[in-house]
C-alpha cells in the first residue's frame, strides 16, 4: 500500500464506467481523481493518459505534487473498484544491461572460463531497444512465444513454443520533457527530463535469444511482451534513498560522470506462484539512471515524452539475490524447489510471476505481475 508521501500517478478506469480513462493519484488504498481535483493546472489531467502532465516538465511536476502534500479535495475511489492501465504512451523503449551481477553472472554460464565481462562492459552502460507496442500493464497475460531455437544437443534450429521461458526484475524509469535531436543530456540536467519509476518485468525466451542474439542482439526474445506496473512514483518521492553507484569509484568517460548521486537504495523481490524466490536489491546496479541517459544521447540521439528506459535485470552478490531464472538455476542445471514439491528450472505454462519493491526507509514502491498462457496454436 502506498503511503501518503509517495503519491504515484497511475490511470485508472472505475468498474462502473469501463469504458472512461481518468488520471489518479494513488493514496493508501484508494485513488484521487485529478480529473476532478482540486489541484493546479486542472487541465492537463483531463485526457486519461499522463502524457500531457509528463511533458509539463519539473516545475508543474513539484507545484502539483506540493499541492497534494498539502492535501487537496476531489473524489476518491477504492483501488478495488479499478482497473488500471499503462499510464503513458510509450514512445520508446530500451532495455540496459546495468547490473554487473547478472552480467557476471551470465558471463560465467556463456563463457565459461574466461572472463565473464566483455570488454567493453565497465566503460559505458550497454543496452538494446525493445518494442513499444510490447509494454503491457500490470495483471495482463503472458502469451508463450514461438520462434527459431536450437533443442539441447542439437545443431540445426527447430520452430515451435520457448521451452525456457524466463522472468527479468527490473526497475524502469519514464521520460516525461523531451530532448532536442542532436542535443546531449548530461547526468545533471536527468532530473529535468526524467519523472518517475516503476517496475519492470522483461520476459525472456532464453532458446530463442541463444540463437538469434548473435551478432545484434535480442530480436524475438523479447519483443513479445515487457510488464509494467501501473503507478509512476515520481523522482521527487524518492530524495532519501538517494545512494552513489559502484560506478562512482572507478574511472569514467567524462559524459558519465555525475553531478548528484543517482544511485537508489530499492530492495525488490520476486515472488513465483506466490512464493518468494528472489531478493534483488537494486542499489548495487553499477550505471545509474543519469548514466543511462547521458549514454542514450550522448551521440546526438533524442529525448521523447514516454520514453520507457529500464534498469535490465537487477541481482545482487548473494544467493537468492539473482533477478532471473536463468540465474537461479544455473541455466536450468539447478532448478528451483518450490513448496509442495514443485520445481522449476524455466517458467510453465500458467506460472505467476511477481516483481514488488519497496525503498530501504520502508515505503512501498508497487508491484508488476503476469501469468503466463500457453502458446497459440
Amino acid at each position: 500500500m502506498f503511503d501518503a508521501e509517495t503519491l504515484p500517478f497511475g490511470v485508472f478506469t472505475a468498474l462502473d464506467q469501463p469504458g472512461v480513462r481518468r488520471v489518479g493519484v494513488a493514496v493508501e488504498d484508494r485513488i484521487l481523481d485529478l480529473s476532478q481535483a482540486r489541484i493546479p493546472h486542472p487541465a492537463l489531467f483531463a485526457y486519461g493518459t499522463l502524457d500531457p502532465f509528463l511533458v509539463a516538465g519539473p516545475e508543474v511536476w513539484d507545484r502539483v505534487r506540493d499541492a497534494l502534500l498539502e492535501g487537496v479535495g476531489g473524489p476518491y475511489l477504492p483501488m478495488s473498484e479499478a482497473t488500471m492501465h499503462v499510464p503513458f504512451t510509450v514512445a520508446d523503449y530500451v532495455d540496459f544491461y546495468a547490473s554487473e551481477y547478472h552480467a557476471a553472472n551470465l558471463g560465467r554460464l556463456f563463457r565459461p572460463g574466461g572472463d565473464p565481462l566483455t570488454p567493453n562492459w565497465r566503460h559505458q552502460p550497454l543496452a538494446y531497444h525493445g518494442r513499444a507496442g510490447g509494454v503491457v500493464v500490470s495483471g495482463s497475460t503472458v502469451v508463450r512465444p514461438s520462434g527459431q531455437y536450437v533443442p539441447h544437443g542439437a545443431h540445426t534450429p527447430v520452430f515451435g513454443p520457448s521451452e525456457r521461458l524466463d522472468f527479468e526484475a527490473e526497475l524502469g524509469f519514464v521520460v516525461g520533457v523531451p530532448s532536442a535531436l542532436g542535443t546531449p543530456v548530461s547526468t545533471a540536467f536527468f532530473a529535468d527530463h526524467v519523472f518517475g519509476v516503476c517496475l519492470v518485468n522483461d520476459w525472456s525466451a532464453r532458446d530463442l535469444q541463444a540463437w538469434e542474439y548473435i551478432p545484434l542482439g535480442p530480436f524475438l526474445s523479447k519483443s513479445f511482451a515487457t510488464s509494467v506496473s501501473p503507478w509512476v512514483v515520481p523522482l521527487a518521492a524518492l530524495q532519501d534513498v538517494r545512494v552513489p553507484v559502484p560506478s562512482s569509484s572507478g574511472p569514467l568517460a567524462a559524459y558519465l560522470r555525475e553531478t548528484a548521486d543517482w544511485g537508489l537504495d530499492i530492495g525488490l523481490e520476486v515472488r513465483l506462484n506466490g512464493e518468494t524466490v528472489s531478493r534483488p536489491p537494486y542499489r548495487t546496479t553499477h550505471w545509474s539512471p543519469a548514466q543511462m541517459v547521458a549514454h542514450l544521447t550522448v551521440n546526438g540521439a533524442a529525448l521523447r515524452t514516454g520514453d520507457l528506459l529500464a534498469s535490465g535485470t537487477v541481482s545482487g552478490p548473494g544467493d537468492g539475490e539473482e533477478g532471473s531464472l536463468i540465474e537461479l538455476t544455473h541455466g536450468g542445471e539447478k532448478p528451483l524447489e518450490l513448496p509442495g514439491g514443485a520445481s522449476r528450472a524455466w517458467l510453465e505454462d500458467y506460472d505467476e510471476v511477481t516483481v514488488s519493491a519497496s525503498l530501504a526507509d520502508g515505503r512501498y514502491l508497487g508491484e508488476v505481475a503476469g501469468r503466463v498462457l500457453p502458446a497459440v496454436g
